[in-house]
């Protein structure tokens, strides 16, 4: 069964499977949030065309109906190239179908079918193998450099656990060359909601789940490093290798690729954007009640809301060298200079780090540990809903379940 929430020590991908109904599973018809987004008008202005998206996973199988002819195995280096189309869970394969699924054959409908899938394989929850096939599995850190020096925009990564300081020089050296990085915040919230790395580092941006009564799943993990919320319940996936069936799943990983989806939606209608802008545009269609100033520690900024850059022609996406989040990230994305990490040696893989996790209110973590800010989710009299246009209708999204308080404090640098 896959992780449900962070592992200390080792990577884990976040999202948990459920067993398949004896009915056949209709995985097009549970993919509950394709009508809400509209995504039949949305197609009409943006299908991702021209985005390449690098997915760190478990691996991702070309060859299922719904990916053939949608990955690019070619464009990851052979250092890292270890087995990345050999998946061995079937959870990269679901998130690069979510991505950019084509539905062909029954299979996932991705919400940017236009854009491709550059597989990266690392170690999410034991790979085959024993300790030679460890060996020969790249580290993330590794995946994440060798995606920043490759032409994909984004970088997909829904995992979080194990952290190292390789990993998060990686993550700066993928800033500084403009890509912009997602990943899932976890899965910690009936727990102590302690947000996962690489979402917690500085440059990342972090994904909160929603199921389909917009409601922020309490499984979600929350804090102050969360910056968007996406569909992250109830969403179709492989229940494993064998590539036979789908089941049910709920995770933050759904999450984050249907995030990273909207993003190259966005990017593909707009080529010429900077990361910056591109993230300045989630930011502000992210659907909220609360002020942009004041996002909440449930689900950050809002709930993705892509259609609204795509259907205005007047959309302003501000200024192409201006971080929106840089005082959350300590710095703006484009300006930091890569001179440093680019010209140094890479580092060992076997040397890691971890340390205690920042206290709340404290700055995007820049060191070890595994999560951020962990309070208890307090209760309120105070309804603190978001109404989220989504499609011809509004949408109520309630935070963290009825009632809880949508106020966090931000990180500043």
């Amino acid at each position: 069964m896959r992780a449900v929430g962070a592992v200390v020590g080792a990577l884990a991908a976040v999202s948990v499977g459920f067993a398949p109904s004896a009915i056949a599973y209709d995985a097009q018809s549970k993919q509950w949030y394709l009508e809400p987004m509209q995504t039949a008008a949305m197609w009409k202005g943006s299908t991702g065309k021209g985005v390449n998206v690098a997915v760190i996973d478990s691996g991702v199988n070309p060859n299922t109906p719904s990916l053939k002819g949608q990955v690019l195995a070619d464009e990851v280096p052979k250092a890292v190239a270890y087995r990345s189309t050999d998946d061995y869970s079937g959870h990269g394969s679901t998130m690069a179908e979510l991505i950019a699924g084509t539905g062909s054959g029954g299979g996932l409908q991705g919400l940017a079918p236009g854009a491709k899938i550059v597989p990266y394989r690392v170690d999410l929850e034991g790979v085959p193998g024993g300790a030679e096939g460890r060996k020969k599995t790249p580290e993330p850190w590794q995946a994440i450099r060798a995606a920043a020096d490759s032409d994909a925009k984004i970088i997909s990564m829904s995992f979080g656990g194990l952290v190292s300081p390789h990993e998060e020089e990686a993550v700066k050296y993928a800033a500084s060359k403009g890509k912009l990085m997602i990943a899932a915040a976890g899965n910690a919230g009936r727990g102590n909601g302690q947000i996962d790395y690489p979402a917690a580092y500085p440059y990342v941006i972090g994904v909160a789940a929603a199921n389909k009564s917009l409601t922020v799943s309490k499984f979600s993990s929350y804090g102050n490093y969360v910056d968007l919320a996406a569909p992250g319940e109830a969403i179709p996936g492989w229940c494993n290798a064998d590539f036979r069936s789908y089941c049910d799943e709920q995770g933050t990983s759904a999450a984050t690729a249907l995030t990273s989806a909207a993003a190259a939606l966005i990017w593909s209608a707009h080529p010429d954007w900077t990361v910056n802008q591109v993230t300045r545009a989630l930011i502000d269609t992210a659907g909220r009640t609360w002020a942009k100033s004041n996002p909440s520690k449930y689900a950050g900024y809002g709930f993705i809301r892509p259609r609204l850059v795509l259907e205005n022609p007047d959309y302003n996406a501000g200024p192409a060298n201006v971080d929106p989040l840089a005082k959350d990230n300590g710095g703006d994305l484009l300006a930091k200079s890569s001179s440093k990490s680019s010209s140094s040696s890479s580092p060992s893989a076997s040397a890691s780090a971890s340390s205690q996790a920042p206290e709340k209110g404290s700055a995007k973590g820049s060191t070890g540990g595994t999560s951020a800010a962990g309070s208890s989710v307090e209760s309120s009299d105070d309804s603190n809903t978001l109404w989220i246009a989504l499609g011809a209708a509004a949408a109520v999204v309630v935070i963290g379940g009825a009632g809880v308080a949508v106020t966090r404090a931000r990180r500043a640098r």
